[in-house]
């Protein structure tokens, strides 16, 4: 998601999602992120079913959250699956920072949202 403010990451999944694409594509940009802003404000859409993260994936996402633990300060999951946009409410009482879930219809909200210092 080329298009967010310098201080934002955003990804976009789409089909299967594997622990592979984490290390080849979330994981740099969120290592140049914090290298860079110091903190994680971060817009993830999901036009995925949930059901297409494999096992892997998911360890994945616990890996990066406890590797990056003190550095998460906005996350949004954008989809129109409302458990994923629930998982927004799992975070909060896991990590520090805030989490909203928002539908694929409130895209620009997210980004808002995420955007505000």
């Amino acid at each position: 998601m080329n298009y967010l403010p310098a201080h934002v990451l955003g990804m976009h999944a789409v089909g299967d999602v594997t622990i592979d694409d984490y290390g080849k594509a979330l994981l740099p940009l969120l290592k140049e992120q914090v290298r860079r802003n110091h903190k994680i404000n971060f817009v993830l859409v999901l036009e995925t079913n949930i059901k297409n993260f494999t096992a892997g994936a998911w360890c994945g996402n616990v890996e990066i959250g406890l590797k990056y633990f003190l550095r998460w300060n906005k996350l949004a999951i954008v989809s129109d699956q409302k458990d994923a946009r629930g998982f927004s409410d799992l975070f909060k009482y896991i990590l520090p920072g805030k989490y909203r879930g928002y539908a694929l219809e409130d895209i620009d909200e997210a980004i808002k949202w995420v955007s505000e210092k």
